[in-house]
């Protein structure tokens, strides 16, 4: 009831703002107005996601629910992005329908839910929307996946107890990525016996997987020429120096530089000529007309995963500045032991697990990353064990969330 009396109360002055806003009235638009006439009048399992990420993390578990159970599935996301993943993931499902998420207004939730025949909602990673939960508990399953509470929401949500309390009566399960994450839930006001710690669906990833042959021919092209390759993925501003560094001091090694943000190669290209190296640009490469050069400068989205299954040497960006971290999984999949920095609050737990097992490598200066690479390259074949018996204990978390679907249906049957 306060949440909607406050919504009301906000709404006027949202109306304003998008009058001055083109931006956002057509953001607006787009998850207020759209059609719902896609969706069939037929079994669903709604499954929301936030955004790109979260698509990403949820598709081994759309994937067996798709394989194993009958529903049709109704995946809405909230940011054009994650829209713009998700279409792709499943352009070619007929069983997927895909919406924006409508911003959590009760009369359109309402529309949907008398459209279709819900049998459960899937949160992935705590998105709390009262509305949603509210209304659909009416008609059927809630629940949690995936479910995380950061330091920063931990915060926010202990001050909003007394309401979450109530809201959460209405989740039937909360199945959280560890400990501490099911702790959290519960001291927000979960109750306890809702709430279980089933793993990160992270360790499920199904990345693209490349054979000798093609990741030959890529060494190749990129002209590696029996050199042990560095590839530093996803690096932030205040990294590329570091990297620099770190690889003026390596021998017969190529370094392959991959920026997050792709309009920052002229700055990085400007870093690297003042330390006196050469370097190619991704784009510019001519593979029956190369050049020896010390450094690939990656100017091109979509690549880095296919550069992390060539490294000898794997580096993770975003770690070593205040940013908190990327996936630390992308380059462990394929088997390579990642370097990163200090900064990992976007990817704690999963950082904790990996030095846990010894199959990576947190470093603050450039003779402990130096060392971290000297350790690697004495050790990959202990390395590649460690992190296969890693992925084979972590990978079941999709398994273990599908039973909890069915078992919660086969009680509504």
């Amino acid at each position: 009831m306060l949440y909607n009396i406050l919504r009301a109360l906000i709404m006027p002055f949202l109306y304003v703002y998008m009058l001055v806003n083109k931006e956002k009235k057509e953001f607006f638009h787009k998850r207020i107005n759209q059609n719902i006439d896609i969706l069939k009048k037929e079994e669903y399992i709604w499954v929301h996601c936030s955004s790109v990420g979260e698509v990403n993390l949820s598709e081994a578990l759309v994937k067996k629910i798709l394989s194993e159970r009958k529903e049709r599935i109704f995946l809405t996301v909230m940011t054009d992005t994650g829209m713009g993943t998700a279409k792709e993931k499943y352009k070619n499902s007929e069983r997927v329908d895909i919406l924006y998420f409508p911003l959590d207004d009760k009369k359109i939730i309402k529309n949907i839910l008398e459209r279709i025949k819900m049998r459960i909602l899937i949160l992935i990673e705590t998105e709390i929307w009262p509305n949603l939960i509210n209304e659909c508990h009416k008609k059927g399953k809630v629940i949690v996946v995936n479910g995380r509470i950061s330091d920063r929401s931990f915060g926010r949500y202990e001050k909003l107890s007394f309401y979450l309390r109530g809201l959460f009566e209405n989740v039937d399960g909360f199945y959280m990525q560890s400990k501490l994450d099911s702790e959290r839930i519960i001291k927000i006001g979960a109750v306890a016996n809702k709430v279980e710690t089933l793993g990160n669906l992270k360790f499920d990833i199904d990345l693209e997987r490349f054979d000798k042959k093609t990741k030959d021919e890529l060494k190749n092209f990129l002209g590696v020429s029996g050199r042990k390759v560095f590839t530093a993925g996803s690096t932030r501003t205040g990294e590329n120096e570091v990297i620099l560094e770190v690889f003026k001091k390596l021998t017969n090694t190529i370094l392959i530089l991959v920026p997050r943000h792709i309009e920052r190669v002229p700055v990085i290209e400007e870093l690297i000529k003042k330390e006196g190296l050469t370097y190619k640009k991704y784009s510019k490469i001519d593979s029956d007309n190369f050049e020896k050069t010390d450094i690939i400068l990656v100017d091109k989205i979509g690549v880095l995963r296919k550069l992390y299954s060539i490294a000898d040497i794997a580096f993770v960006g975003g770690t070593l500045v205040d940013i908190g971290g990327h996936s630390l999984l992308e380059p462990l999949f394929y088997e390579k032991t990642p370097i990163f920095g200090p900064y990992l609050q976007n990817v704690k737990d999963i950082s904790k697990e990996i030095l846990k097992k010894n199959i990576g490598y947190k470093v603050e200066n450039i003779d402990e990353f130096l060392e971290a690479i000297n350790k690697i390259e004495k050790n990959t074949d202990m390395y590649k064990k460690n992190i296969e018996a890693f992925f084979k204990e972590n990978s079941r978390t999709a398994d273990k969330i599908l039973k909890k679907i069915d078992k919660l249906l086969e009680v509504e049957d």
